[in-house]
Order: C-alpha cells, then structure tokens, then sequence
C-alpha cells in the first residue's frame, strides 16, 4: 500500500499525458451531445470517486448528476430511460458483474456510455461508447491507493475539458508535482489521536466529500477502526450527538465556499472537547495538519494522498498490516 501510494504522482503524469487527446475528444463529443443529465456507476473506492465526479459535474458543467443503483439492472432487471445521459463507470478491474450489467443496460437505454477503468480489455472497458483509461499500472495491495487517486485525476480532465475551463487544465499540469510534495507532508501529528480511537468521523463537504469517505473506508479496511464520513452540513443534522472527548473528528478542507463552514464546525466541536485534526483549515485548539495550496477541485486529491501515507503508519502503529485487511480481496464480484 504505501509503494503503490507513492506512485500515484507517477501514475496520474503519465495518466495526463496519455489522456490529452482522448479528454479533448470527449469534451467534443459531450458539449454536441449536451446531455441532459449524467449519472454515474461504481462500487467502492470507485464510487468515493463518483460522490467527487457529481460535485465536479454539477458545479462545471451545471447538470444534475445522479448516483445509479446497479442492483437496479443487475437484481430487479428494471429498464431505465437513460436517452440524452451521460453514464459515467468508474473501477478499476472493470469486472465486477453489476456494473458490467448497469453499463449494459445503460447503452441500450440510450446513455452515452464513458467507462474510466484501469484494465483497458476489461468488460466495463468493451460495453463503453468511449474509454478513458487510468493508466495507474499494476495495483496489488487490496486498498486501492493510486487507482483511486488516478480515477479522480482522470474525472477532472474529462470535466474540464467537457467545461473548457481553461484554469482547471492549467492547475492538473501542476498536479503530479504537487503529489509529490503531498506526498512528503508529516500528518503524524494526528497518529495520538487516531491510534487509540475505537470510533472517528471524517468530515468534508462539496468536492472534498468523496476523499472524507474514502479515508473513512481506508481506517476500517487497513486500520481496524470505525469510521463514517460525512458531509460538514449534514453531521450537524443528528451524527455529531456522538462526538466527545473519546470520540473524534477528522476534518478536510479545500479553499473554497465550503472551507469557513468546515473551520466554523471544528471550533464548535473543539469549544465541546472533541478532539479534532484538521487539514486545510484553521482551527484553535485543533491538530492543525499541513497542506499544500492548489486549485480547489484539485485539492482534494493532495489531502488524499497525504492521508494515504498517514493509513499506513495508523495501521502499523495499531499492529496491523494494511495490505492484508481480513475477509476482503483485490476484485471483488457483486451482482
């Protein structure tokens, strides 16, 4: 886990570079399509890069953008009326047999049908109107690290060039270099407060929403510690009645709308002696963890990666080996 997380940088250059004339082409054919919905597929750490792709979507390009349910074709044999969509499959093995079956009955329901997959003679890779490879290379470890990373490096090209934001195609030039310094940030501040924890909330809103589930994924898989992420608007609505001085919190910003209401929440937690790390905010009282200045649809990325290495030393540090978290394996098979 921890070599395949270093590689992200790696893996998402040559990603970019590969992918140029394939994301111009897709940008192309999405704005002549001009769908009038998109919706996307994935299981997993994938589907933490779907809740990232909505918000790039929906703030980008300004279309309503809707997670499916693959048990919808691939339990209830249900047909949806998917005409003028943009479907969006995101995995890595491209074989699990539901979103195999959910991209199917997708294309014959009209959607056009765009699979970002690492295994580029997948299934998923075939069904797909267009392929927009990950190009992370091999990836062992059961967590996903850089495929994960690779998937939401790949969301941005494609909705960049889709939006023709000219600043966003701008900041994923400087992104590899920016893993890697991501990569070097020391979060072992927070390991006191992790390492004893039976429970945790991870919290972010807006782009970084889909990094909080992934790390709260990441702490159960590798760290052996119950963790759910949630939104920093919708853990006011009831979850935080949990949090206490036993019971902490996990915070992630990026320099957006959303980071004062982020930096507002961590106060009032701290004020009620809730133990809180932060990273990308600012927060009296709270292990503040560093991070590095970028575009903020790209941040999320950077607190991905600079957390990536904070799971591992967690997982270690709780006498665990992060690449053999029990009762799972690489592919996994749902239908």
């Amino acid at each position: 886990m921890f070599r395949e997380a270093g590689e992200a940088a790696q893996a998402v250059h040559d990603q970019l570079t590969r992918n140029r004339g394939t994301a111009e082409i897709l940008g192309r054919e999405l704005r002549a399509i001009n769908p009038r919905a998109a919706v996307t597929c994935a299981r997993g750490s994938s589907d933490h890069a779907a809740t990232f792709a909505k918000y790039l979507v929906e703030t980008k390009v300004g279309i309503l953008t809707a997670s499916a349910a693959p048990s919808i074709a691939s339990v209830y044999n249900a047909r949806q009326d998917l005409r003028d969509c943009a479907f969006i499959a995101i995995s890595q093995s491209g074989r699990s047999p539901d979103l195999i079956a959910t991209a199917g009955s997708a294309r014959e329901a009209g959607a056009f049908v765009i699979s970002l997959v690492n295994d580029e003679r997948s299934p998923l890779a075939v069904i797909a109107s267009r392929v927009l490879p990950l190009s992370a290379g091999a990836e062992t470890s059961v967590a996903a690290t850089k495929s994960y990373l690779a998937s939401l490096s790949a969301l941005v090209h494609l909705v960049a060039a889709w939006s023709e934001d000219g600043a966003l195609l701008d900041a994923l030039q400087g992104l590899p270099d920016q893993m890697r310094e991501a990569w070097d940030l020391d979060w072992s501040a927070a390991l006191p407060l992790l390492e004893p924890a039976a429970n945790l909330f991870v919290i972010a809103r807006g782009v970084g929403l889909g990094v909080a589930q992934e790390a709260a994924l990441k702490c159960k898989e590798t760290c052996g510690l119950h963790a759910e992420s949630f939104s920093g608007a919708e853990v006011r609505h009831g979850p935080q009645a949990l949090l206490n001085s036993e019971f902490p919190a996990l915070l992630f910003a990026q320099n957006d709308e959303t980071r004062p209401g982020i930096e507002e929440l961590g106060r009032d937690l701290v004020e009620r002696g809730v133990k809180v790390a932060i990273a990308g905010g600012r927060v009296k009282g709270a292990i503040e963890l560093p991070t590095i200045d970028a575009h903020p649809c790209v941040a999320p990325l950077l607190l991905a990666q600079s957390f990536y290495r904070l799971a591992n030393a967690l997982a270690v540090g709780r006498g665990l080996d992060p690449d053999c978290p029990p009762h799972l394996q690489k592919v996994t098979r749902t239908h």
